[in-house]
């Protein structure tokens, strides 16, 4: 089999010389001699190094979520990189979603990206709808290319013009243009939009589309640089992200079953909001004990809490109980909050259940703090569940 791979390599890069193709077109040898798919396929298999990450769990169970975790972000990959990776005909979509996790996904968030460039420039055109919260963010870098996105532009839902119908447009420029503007850079490669909902049964998500205001109107002709690019920079997405975030669980096991407040500078270049405050951790319990979190939450937007699996996927929010957020808790007299993170329902108010799982990832955060307010660390502690009732 790999004798005869090698003639058709052979034979394809003979013929390549042969119609006299210049040298110089890398991409188009490189797509004719499939040295992109054997890339590709390379750069996948050394993905696999990030579920050997140390401190990173060796058990079947964790390992096969791990595998379906790569698996995910393969998926997620090549939609991004290969199918929506044309900067001038731009498509919003959910890359992260039910069932594509990554980086502590938050369920209480639609999130949506579109790949754009600074060669551009862009029109978001959108209806409010009831969503609680909409805000746009531009980010300059990719996961897929430089490792980091650092933050370049921002729209939040307070500052957006909307006409009497709950429509609106935004236009991303490097030029501050029109009523709603978000900024672009050179280095700009990603447009990211976050709806949060507080309650999912009730709010009506946005509606949304992006064009390019540069004449392209359809998207361009399948070219070798298109899908040589494409698929380099979806392995690299599928190989850098999960070990991004196997170094961050790695870190989150010097405080496990505590929130301490996570490093802005390190969530922002990451892609994080930079007006929440994110307090990552890791969790373990044995089948007999219980976490549980209080706090007497600052006067914001909103806040929330989840688990997560030790990869730093959302646990499974379409079935299990796994997040509470400002409109779902049950709150004492005083404002407090407290939180009960066990594996079986102990019949208390605010349960957020394991499904499954002994130990995980875990995130608090405070959206958009009012003026004055401060940021609030919960206080941690794990007792056994027969003294939860007391």
């Amino acid at each position: 089999m790999f004798l005869i791979l090698n003639s058709l390599k052979f034979f394809r890069h003979i013929f390549f010389k042969i119609r006299g193709i210049k040298q110089d077109d890398i991409h188009a040898e490189r797509v004719v001699t499939g040295k992109s798919w054997e890339d590709f396929c390379d750069q996948l298999k050394s993905a696999g190094a990030a579920l050997m990450y140390p401190g990173a769990p060796v058990d079947p169970f964790q390992q096969a979520e791990g595998l379906r975790y790569l698996s995910r972000l393969t998926r997620a990959g090549l939609e991004a990189f290969v199918e929506y990776n044309d900067p001038a005909f731009p498509v919003l979509r959910r890359m992260v979603h039910e069932t594509v996790k990554m980086g502590a996904d938050n369920p209480d968030n639609h999130y949506y990206n579109a790949q754009i460039s600074g060669d551009y420039e862009y029109k978001i055109t959108g209806k409010r709808n009831t969503i609680h919260y909409i805000g746009f963010f531009t980010q300059n870098g990719n996961y897929g290319s430089t490792g980091k996105m650092a933050p370049c532009g921002k729209l939040d839902d307070a500052e957006l013009d909307l006409l009497p119908d709950g429509s609106f447009e935004i236009i991303l420029s490097k030029i501050k243009k029109g009523k709603n503007w978000l900024k672009i850079e050179d280095e700009t490669g990603l447009v990211i939009v976050r709806q949060t909902f507080l309650d999912h049964l009730k709010e009506v998500p946005a509606e949304l589309s992006i064009e390019n205001l540069n004449g392209r109107m359809a998207p361009a002709h399948l070219t070798p640089a298109l899908i040589d690019e494409g698929l380099q920079t979806a392995s690299l997405f599928v190989a850098g992200a999960p070990l991004l975030f196997a170094k961050w669980a790695k870190g989150f096991q010097k405080h496990t079953n505590q929130l301490p407040l996570f490093d802005p500078e390190i969530s922002n270049e990451a892609g994080g909001d930079a007006s929440i405050f994110y307090y990552h951790s890791h969790w373990k319990l044995a089948l007999d004990e219980a976490l549980v979190i209080d706090v007497k939450p600052p006067v914001c937007d909103s806040w929330n809490f989840q688990l997560n699996n030790y990869w730093m996927e959302s646990l499974d929010y379409r079935y299990f109980h796994v997040c509470i957020n400002k409109s779902t808790a049950v709150y004492h007299e005083d404002g407090c909050v407290k939180v009960i993170v066990t594996h079986l329902d102990p019949g208390i108010p605010n349960w957020i259940e394991t499904a499954g799982h002994n130990e995980g990832t875990m995130c608090w955060r405070w959206y958009r703090l009012i003026p004055g307010e401060k940021p609030v660390t919960p206080s941690c502690r794990v007792i056994k569940t027969k003294d939860l009732q007391s």
